[in-house]
């Protein structure tokens, strides 16, 4: 009966796509009757919006989804990322980097970049102290960086099989101090005792880093299941342009979170169109094998979710 989570950041409402892998991870846990829990990943803290730590908890309570404990933030858990980033530093696996987005970018376009596709090619794995202090000197920022595998890190996730991928250097602590999301969420899970980690299969190529530094760290990490994402008219991922995007969106035109659900169900293959369910009826008819293996591509201009029309 692994446990579950569902970890939203609080920048703006939770959109259907968002509110479908919340119920694909709910689904998970309460199938097995397991435990479920909301984790919210607030550390960059400019684009959190205040209000929405409330919408998007009462949004999954509209749509019957429940989780077990109080609602957790990652802004008040500095003190376990920076725990984790001080036993990488005394370990003598970090080291600081002083590179810019854009002098990143320009050395991966290089003939000689980096052997990982869109990885840190390791500009400043190997600066002196002189080098270091150069750039302090200039005013220069440094993020921290743990050096990354020299071998493909390997696991099978529970949607997609197996899966393979070299890591490279990964930040843990970005140029203002704050810990790093790859760094922040392998320790959250661990620390919370989540067994499954279920989430859209965008984040899929994040996990062999997540999973190195739980190597680094001596920690188990939780299996992994990556579930579709739903997609906007172009196929691009769904986004405001597109129109009611949100479950605040789909109220407005006069529909109801039962709706919605039943609209969501039916994406999942676990209820027929337009066919009135419950989370629990839901719950009860959950197959794991069963799950789209693609990308949903949803109109929401177009979309009309009413069973009764006027």
């Amino acid at each position: 009966m692994p446990s579950g989570r569902f970890a939203p950041s609080p920048t703006g409402r939770l959109h259907l796509g968002n509110l479908r892998t919340a119920l694909v991870a709910w689904l998970f846990a309460r199938h097995d009757e397991a435990s479920f829990m909301l984790r919210f990943e607030d550390l960059d803290m400019a684009s959190v919006r205040a209000e929405h730590y409330r919408t998007q908890a009462d949004d999954l309570r509209r749509l019957g989804l429940d989780w077990d404990g109080d609602m957790v933030r990652q802004s008040d858990r500095r003190a376990l990322y920076d725990d984790a980033i001080g036993r990488l530093q005394r370990a003598g696996l970090t080291y600081r980097c002083y590179c810019s987005r854009r002098e990143i970018q320009e050395a991966t376009r290089a003939p000689n970049g980096p052997s990982v596709e869109g990885g840190y090619p390791g500009t400043c794995r190997a600066l002196t102290d002189g080098d270091r202090a150069e750039r302090e000197a200039q005013g220069r920022r440094s993020s921290l960086r743990v050096r990354g595998s020299d071998e493909p890190i390997e696991f099978v996730d529970l949607r997609c099989g197996p899966v393979a991928g070299v890591v490279d250097d990964v930040v843990i602590q970005r140029f203002d101090g704050t810990p790093a999301y790859n760094l922040a969420v392998i320790v959250d899970d661990v620390a919370q005792g989540i067994e499954l980690v279920v989430r859209a299969d965008d984040l899929l190529d994040s996990t062999p880093r997540q999973l190195h530094l739980a190597r680094l760290l001596d920690l188990t990490p939780p299996a992994y299941a990556h579930v579709p994402l739903v997609l906007g008219p172009t196929g691009a991922r769904l986004a405001k342009r597109d129109g009611a995007v949100t479950l605040a969106d789909r109220l407005a035109l006069g529909e109801s979170p039962a709706e919605v659900l039943s609209f969501l169900a039916g994406s999942l293959g676990l209820a027929e169109e337009r066919e009135p369910v419950s989370v629990e009826t839901l719950r009860n008819r959950f197959d794991p094998t069963r799950l789209p293996t693609a990308a949903l591509i949803v109109d929401p201009e177009t979309l009309d979710l009413r069973r009764h029309r006027s």
